[in-house]
C-alpha cells in the first residue's frame, strides 16, 4: 500500500490532565518482540548501523518535503471516502469498513513471474472513480479495482451476508470479478486460497458481529469500554479470524508477524482520520486515541527489497545469489523468517534515529518531542513500500546514498503477505 503519512501525537484526542502513565510492558507489541527473537536467532542478514543513520536522515528529509498526514488516504483515485462528519448510521461509512476489510483481508502475494511484462497478471478499469478513462492496474491495486469493478457492476461483492454464501456468490462469480485485462496471461496468484479466505471471514462476521466490520469495531470498543487502541483492535482481529493469524513456531517459540491485521488497522484508522484536529477520532475514541505509533511495520516482500538497497540491511552473498535465481522460499523457512524479522527490526532502528534527529533538531528536548509529533514505524513502511515501486519502476532514484544494486524479491507465495 502506498499510503504515507506523519502521525502528530495528540491529535486524535484532545489532552487529559489525569491520563495515567502506560505500562510500557503491557503495550509492547509481541511483533516486535518475536522479530528481535528471530533477528538475534538465525544471523542470516546484518542490519548496517551507519546505513540506518544515513538512510534515517534521507527518509525524514523526503517525508516532510512531501508533508503527508493521515488524510492523505483520501487522496488515492481508487479508494473509497466515508463521510464527514462521521456519523456511525451512515449506510456509506458501513461500506466503507467492508471495503477496508476486504482489501485487508486479500491483501496478500500480487508478486508475477512475468513482473515488469505486460503479459503480467492486471486488471483494467478506471483510472479513478471519477474518470472515464481506463487502465491497467498491477499488483496490490488490481486487487483495489477488481473489487471497485465489481461494485461498479452492481455486484455487491464487500458485504460479508453476500461473499460469504456460495449460493449468493459462487466460486465462479469470484473467479469472474477477479477476471485479468485482455493483456494478461496469468490469473490472479492463489485464487482458491483468496476464495476461502472471503467464506472465512464472511462466515464470522455473519454469525458474530451483526455481519459487518463495522459490527465487529462497536464489539471491540464495547470490551475495552471505549479505551482500545490500535494494537488492540489487530489482536482482537488475529484472535479471531484464523486467517489473519500469521504466526509460526521457530525453536519452540511463537513467533507473530502480523502483517494483514495490522494494515487493516493503519488503513481503518487513517480512512476515518477527523478533519478537524481537536476532534477525537471516532472508531478510536479513548484517552490515547489509536496510539499508532505501538504497530510495527508490515513484513512483505517489498520493504526488504528497498531496505537492502538502501544499505539498511546487509543480505549475505549466499542469498543475493538465490535472490537472483530466482529461488523460491517456503513459508516459514529460515530464510523467510529472517528476512521479515531484520526487516521490522531494521525499521524500528530507523523510527528510533529519526526521533534522535528530531531531537537533536528541538535542542535534546525529548519530552517535547514526544508531544510535538511521532514518527511511526507504520509511516517508515508505507515510504519504504512507495520508493520501492518508484525504484523498480524507473521512476525515482535514490540521491545523495550510497545505494546496493537492487535485487529481486524474494518468492514465497503465502496467504501472509
Amino acid at each position: 500500500m502506498a499510503l504515507l503519512f506523519v502521525v502528530p501525537q495528540g491529535l486524535s484526542t484532545p489532552p487529559l490532565v489525569d491520563e495515567k502513565p502506560l505500562n510500557l510492558e503491557e503495550t509492547r507489541n509481541p511483533v516486535l518482540e518475536s522479530a528481535e527473537h528471530v533477528y538475534q536467532k538465525t544471523s542470516l542478514l546484518s542490519i548496517n548501523e551507519d546505513g540506518v543513520k544515513l538512510a534515517a536522515k534521507y527518509i525524514r528529509r523526503k517525508v516532510l518535503a512531501e508533508s503527508y498526514s493521515p488524510r492523505t488516504w483520501r487522496t488515492h483515485p481508487l479508494h473509497i471516502c466515508p463521510s464527514e462528519p462521521y456519523n456511525a448510521s451512515d449506510p456509506l461509512n458501513k461500506s466503507v469498513l467492508n471495503w477496508i476489510f476486504l482489501i485487508s483481508s486479500l491483501n496478500f502475494s500480487f508478486w508475477s513471474e512475468k513482473e515488469g511484462l505486460p503479459e503480467r497478471y492486471g486488471v483494467e478499469w478506471r483510472t479513478s472513480w471519477e474518470s472515464e478513462e481506463t487502465t491497467v492496474w498491477t499488483g496490490y491495486w488490481s486487487l483495489v479495482a477488481s473489487l471497485n469493478r465489481a461494485l461498479e457492476d452492481d455486484i455487491p461483492i464487500t458485504d460479508p451476508n453476500f461473499y460469504s454464501s456460495e449460493t449468493l456468490c459462487p466460486d465462479s462469480l469470484i473467479e469472474h470479478i477477479f477476471r485479468p485485462a485482455g493483456q494478461s496471461t496469468e490469473k490472479i496468484p492463489l485464487l482458491q486460497e483468496r476464495i476461502s479466505v472471503m467464506r472465512e471471514v464472511g462466515f464470522i462476521l455473519c454469525n458474530s458481529f451483526e455481519g459487518s466490520f463495522q459490527g465487529f469495531l462497536r464489539e471491540f470498543q464495547r470490551q475495552h469500554d471505549g479505551e482500545g487502541t490500535a494494537l488492540d483492535l489487530v489482536k482482537m482481529v488475529t484472535e479471531m479470524f484464523p486467517c489473519f493469524r500469521d504466526e509460526v513456531y521457530f525453536e519452540g517459540r511463537k513467533v507473530c508477524f502480523w502483517k494483514r491485521a495490522q494494515i487493516l488497522v493503519a488503513e481503518t484508522w487513517a480512512a476515518f482520520y477527523p478533519q478537524s484536529t481537536s476532534t477525537a477520532h471516532p472508531l478510536f475514541p479513548g484517552r490515547r486515541g489509536a496510539d499508532i505509533g505501538q504497530l510495527t511495520m508490515f513484513a512483505d516482500y517489498r520493504v526488504p527489497q528497498i531496505l537492502h538497497h538502501l544499505r539498511i540491511l546487509t543480505y549475505p552473498p549466499t542469498l543475493i545469489r538465490k535472490l537472483v535465481a530466482k529461488t523460491p522460499f517456503p513459508p516459514g523457512s529460515a530464510v523467510e523468517l529472517s528476512l521479515r524479522a531484520a526487516s521490522i527490526v531494521a525499521v524500528e532502528r530507523v523510527r528510533t534515529e529519526i526521533l534522535q534527529l528530531i531531537r537533536e533538531e528541538e535542542g535534546g528536548d525529548s519530552e517535547n518531542v514526544v508531544k510535538s509529533g511521532v514518527v511511526s514505524s507504520v509511516l517508515i513502511d508505507f515510504y519504504l513500500w512507495d520508493l520501492a515501486q518508484k525504484v523498480e519502476r524507473g521512476e525515482e532514484k535514490v540521491e545523495g546514498l550510497q545505494t546496493s544494486a537492487v535485487v529481486p524479491i524474494h518468492r514465497t507465495r503465502s496467504i501472509w503477505y
